[in-house]
């Protein structure tokens, strides 16, 4: 029996609590070079082209729905070993679409931000990526986080060293080092762990992403390629994600005995 997308869309939207809406949703973006491979194109940068309509999708969605904060895996420090062609591509793309995208993130009030090792990537990049992060700075929202040259490993890594540089400069306490402490080490504290963590293209990994970020995250794994991702796959997140219980090493019976 054929059934209207339009009315398969609104029941996805029609069944979401508004009440526990995950507060921070990040995303693997995985699928990119498979989806060019499947529309017969020999050039991945295509992929990543048409990604960027889904990138679009998820933003807006997220901030018609509710969620304050989304944060995008977009180029890990792993994909530097990607064929230069591509690599290029994929930098020269970055430009374009943040140029391209900043009136639209202003007219959303969405704030954009961005995490990783910053410093690496090419210089109109980083002139592009500055620019708009300070033309949306005042924008409250969404806040958009692009992890760029970025890896959980290396954001724990260069953490270590801030507070080793911290603990020799005297300014900080060894003996306050705990959980909340560190947090301020990472690259941005100020934003809160996700609740919700989902992955395209149907691999079962989580590629080196928010390591200390996602302990206790709740993990979904959708088989669309990232450019195929629109709102009713984000819809059908949430509602997954809504069905979980979160227990944080508690027993079911603990939660219930709070909620009475």
């Amino acid at each position: 029996m054929y059934i209207c997308p339009l009315l398969k869309f609104m029941e996805y939207l029609s069944q979401i609590d508004s009440k526990k809406l995950p507060e921070h949703i990040a995303i693997i973006m995985d699928g990119n070079g498979r989806w060019a491979k499947k529309q017969g194109l020999l050039n991945r940068i295509f992929g990543h082209k048409s990604a960027v309509k889904s990138v679009r999708e998820a933003t807006e969605t997220c901030a018609e729905l509710g969620v304050k904060y989304l944060t995008l895996y977009a180029f890990s420090t792993e994909n530097w070993n990607r064929p230069q062609d591509e690599v290029n591509a994929l930098m020269e793309l970055l430009v374009t679409t943040i140029k391209g995208e900043t009136p639209t993130l202003n007219k959303n009030n969405i704030r954009l931000n961005a995490i990783g090792d910053i410093s690496s990537l090419p210089k109109n990049c980083q002139q592009e990526l500055a620019e708009t992060i300070e033309q949306t700075k005042h924008n409250t929202r969404v806040v958009l986080t692009l992890a760029l040259s970025y890896s959980g490993r290396w954001e724990i890594m260069e953490a270590v060293k801030k507070v080793t540089a911290a603990v020799q400069a005297g300014t900080f306490d060894i003996n306050a080092l705990n959980e909340n402490s560190f947090r301020g080490f990472l690259s941005d504290g100020s934003i809160p762990d996700p609740e919700l963590l989902i992955r395209t293209s149907g691999e079962f990994r989580i590629s080196n992403f928010l390591l200390w970020q996602i302990a206790y995250t709740e993990i979904h794994i959708t088989d669309v390629l990232w450019p195929d991702f629109r709102k009713d796959d984000l819809y059908k997140a949430i509602l997954d994600f809504q069905k979980r219980e979160r227990r944080f090493g508690k027993i079911s019976e603990q939660l219930d005995g709070a909620k009475a």
